[in-house]
């Protein structure tokens, strides 16, 4: 269930496995930089988590990462199921319209996805995590200037594996996991791994009964690793998920109005404490749909024993139908059908060299993207009393099409046995067509009838981005670093426009960030603490911002959602992540991430009071401070089995939840476009047998019940809309697994 128990991530980046010493904690190997090379010696911040990790931890999807690692903000997106809203250091990208580009770039399995649409991802069958903090644009390319999240899925071997669970909770949760492989020859092995899922709605309307926020999923995947010779690898994967869910919905923060004045539906204010009841507008069908595949096949040939050649071939495609109720009431102020058809095809050759002091990666990319995109907006309640019931609808109708190509090679040199050096770059050319139509109609006053083609647009952009970094082994268990990093999110045109006027094209935008750090382990192993400090300039960043204009056609008001390319924000701040093992059975762990991020240009023509500019604003989702504490302690038991049990608190300061946190044209506070800060915990025990074959565990999250804010709209140019989404109320789950 989306947020079930991520009790305790007790160990963090470190997870604790079978060791010589039962009070060690081990690192991970990790692909960050595109080579296998332990996390304790990558020059870089990076958080991973083990698959082993995961499971121990009852972690389901990915937004049950939120707040086990600095500085960042991992949560469903805004008024969809299946989108997520990932900020890493205060750079993020929260809108998942099919024009806008992601800021933090996510894979699987080294495949690239273009959308934040379709990563609400369940965690099946994984072997890890990654989650690399900055700009990761020489490496992975365009729109990482956040940093990326890697998942990696479980490789088939020639060792039968299988694993299998079953849960259950609060709000008629229920989900089946199940997952085995093995070999069929004794040079090729398969794997399948299958999930069902589904929960109750958080949300109830009480007009109707409905229930929303909920989750309805079913998932596979399958995979085959074939190895006909030593020196050559194949790996193909196919997956298939599709959602069907009732709508995301949020709750009306504030009184609505028509269009050109006049309340139509009044809000209590302050508004009162979320009850987790929400109307929506009946006669729609409020529900969410996607329906998502891809295929993969990774070619590995090590051409000498320090030159290997790897192939990355992958297509996906998704589908969704998405309603959406912006206003969050029964009334039809702002509803929308938002349909999207993508598919991609990418293609990467990377060639890597191994030797005694010299390493290096080289390769090229390709990427072509479709989008069709068809949109409907239902806003009866909108126009005003002359307009009621007047059968108003106004349609979208887009296609944008991206093809990007690039060459990128690093490069890392031992100086001495301590001292390493390295160095990378990346050259990207992107190219984007885009057309679109609008269209209104009035059943009831076909006379306002009309339809605007815009002109067919090109957009052409390129990039180059570099990375140098030094690191130092002080000791076997400690490393210095430096590293500077430039990453760059694309360009790109306004899909939400509602005029020529504002359907202009965006600029891309860049980051640079520098950044120091520390890595190590101390005690015997019983400690592990390490710490990164950064600065970023974050140039031209692409703001989606409201207003207001006349409508051509009828004379009203017309909302004008625009995109800027705002100015500059400058970002610092640091991260400590540490594990302590004091003896064993005992895991002490603590992430604590600060963030001091500030706008040093932010030009918005409509803020004549201030000069043109709004820089006095908050930049959207960077919390000052984000810090997590977890302990566990397994007891061994009679007959050797053992019992877990474990807690995590987790802290999250003031912050933001939208770019647009003021009235236009004023420095005062929206407070409902913001979440005070505010603490969750979770707790968790588990019951394994001797042979640890067989679990049962009893997860339980927020048990304090807290009332907050994950997300929010400020829509006010559209009938004065601002809605804020909230984080799941107290959930519990019981979890039974077997594994062979």
């Amino acid at each position: 269930m989306a947020g079930a128990a991520l009790s305790a991530i007790s160990t963090a980046a470190y997870a604790q496995e079978s060791q010589d010493s039962a009070t060690a904690v081990e690192d991970i190997i990790v692909t960050a930089r595109r080579t296998e090379e332990s996390a304790q010696k990558t020059p870089l911040a990076l958080t991973a988590f083990s698959g082993q990790t995961l499971e121990r931890v009852g972690a389901q999807q990915v937004t049950d990462l939120q707040g086990a690692v600095p500085n960042l903000n991992l949560v469903q997106g805004r008024g969809s199921s299946n989108a997520t809203n990932i900020y890493i250091r205060g750079v993020g990208q929260p809108d998942s319209l099919q024009t806008f580009d992601p800021a933090v770039g996510v894979y699987v399995d080294d495949v690239y996805y273009s959308r934040i649409r379709g990563t609400q991802f369940d965690l099946l069958d994984l072997e890890r995590i990654e989650i690399l903090r900055g700009p990761q644009g020489t490496l992975y390319g365009k729109n990482t200037i956040g940093g990326a999240m890697k998942l990696v899925s479980r490789r088939p071997g020639q060792d039968f594996r299988a694993r299998g669970s079953v849960s259950f909770g609060n709000y008629d949760q229920f989900e089946v996991q199940a997952a085995a492989s093995g070999p069929v020859t004794d040079k090729l092995a398969l794997g399948l791994s299958i999930l069902h899922s589904e929960r109750g709605g958080y949300v109830t309307d009480p007009r109707t009964g409905a229930e929303y926020n909920d989750k309805n999923t079913n998932a596979l995947r399958a995979s085959l690793a074939y190895d006909p010779a030593s020196n050559f690898r194949l790996d193909m994967t196919v997956d298939y998920a599709k959602d069907d869910a009732g709508l995301t919905v949020g709750q009306a923060q504030n009184s609505l109005t028509w269009l050109a004045g006049g309340v139509v539906y009044p809000v209590q204010q302050p508004v009162p404490t979320y009850d987790f009841k929400t109307s929506t507008t009946p006669g729609l069908p409020n529900e969410t749909r996607l329906e998502t595949w891809g295929t993969s096949l990774r070619a590995t040939w090590d051409l000498s024993e320090s030159l290997t050649l790897k192939s990355i071939t992958a297509y996906r495609e998704l589908n969704t139908d998405d309603y959406i109720d912006f206003d969050a009431t029964h009334l039809e102020i702002a509803d929308a059908l938002v349909a999207v058809d993508q598919n991609q095809f990418s293609q990467e050759l990377q060639l890597t060299y191994t030797g005694d002091r010299l390493n290096a990666v080289a390769g090229v990319y390709y990427l072509r993207e479709n989008v069709d995109s068809h949109q409907e907006s239902y806003n009866d309640a909108l126009l005003g009393p002359a307009f009621l019931n007047s059968g108003f609808l106004r349609t979208i109708d887009d296609t944008l099409e991206t093809t990007s190509t690039a060459l990128y090679a690093n490069v890392t040199y031992d100086v001495t046995d301590k001292l390493r050096v390295s160095g990378g770059i990346r050259y990207t050319e992107e190219e984007k067509d885009y057309w679109r139509t609008t269209s209104t109609f009035y059943s009831l006053l076909p006379a306002f009838n009309a339809t605007y083609v815009f002109a067919p647009s090109v957009g052409k952009y390129d990039d180059t981005s570099i990375m140098l970094s030094a690191d130092y082994q002080l000791t076997d268990d400690a490393m210095v670093y430096a590293r500077y990093a430039q990453g760059f999110k694309s360009g790109g045109f306004n899909g939400r426009a509602n005029s020529a006027t504002e359907a202009t094209e965006y600029q891309p935008e860049t980051a640079d960030t520098f950044e120091i750090g520390a890595k190590t382990t101390f005690m015997d192993r019983r400690v592990r603490l390490n710490a990164a400090a950064f600065m970023t300039q974050y140039e031209d960043f692409q703001a989606r911002v409201a207003g207001l204009d006349t409508d051509p056609v009828t004379g009203l008001p017309a909302p004008v959602l625009s995109v800027l390319n705002a100015g500059q924000l400058d970002i610092m701040g640091f991260e400590l992540e540490g594990v302590f093992v004091p003896v064993a059975g005992l895991t002490l762990d603590a992430q604590v991430g600060y963030l001091d991020a500030e706008y040093k240009e932010f030009n918005d023509t409509r803020f004549t009071n201030f000069g043109g500019s709004r820089a006095f604003q908050d930049p959207a989702f960077s919390p000052k401070w984000t810090l997590r504490m977890g302990a566990q302690y397994e007891f061994a038991l009679e007959g050797g089995a053992s019992l877990t049990i474990g807690g995590a608190a987790k802290y999250r300061s003031e912050m933001a939840l939208a770019v647009d946190n003021t009235p236009a044209n004023s420095n005062e506070k929206l407070e409902s476009m913001y979440q005070d800060s505010y603490w969750l915990y979770d707790a968790r025990i588990v019951w394994s047998d001797a042979s640890d074959r067989y679990s049962v565990g009893l997860y339980g999250q927020n048990l304090a019940d807290e009332v907050y804010k994950t997300d929010a709209q400020e829509f006010s140019s559209i009938g004065n809309i601002r809605t804020a989404y909230f984080g799941a109320p107290r959930t519990w789950m019981v979890k039974l697994t077997a594994k062979y």
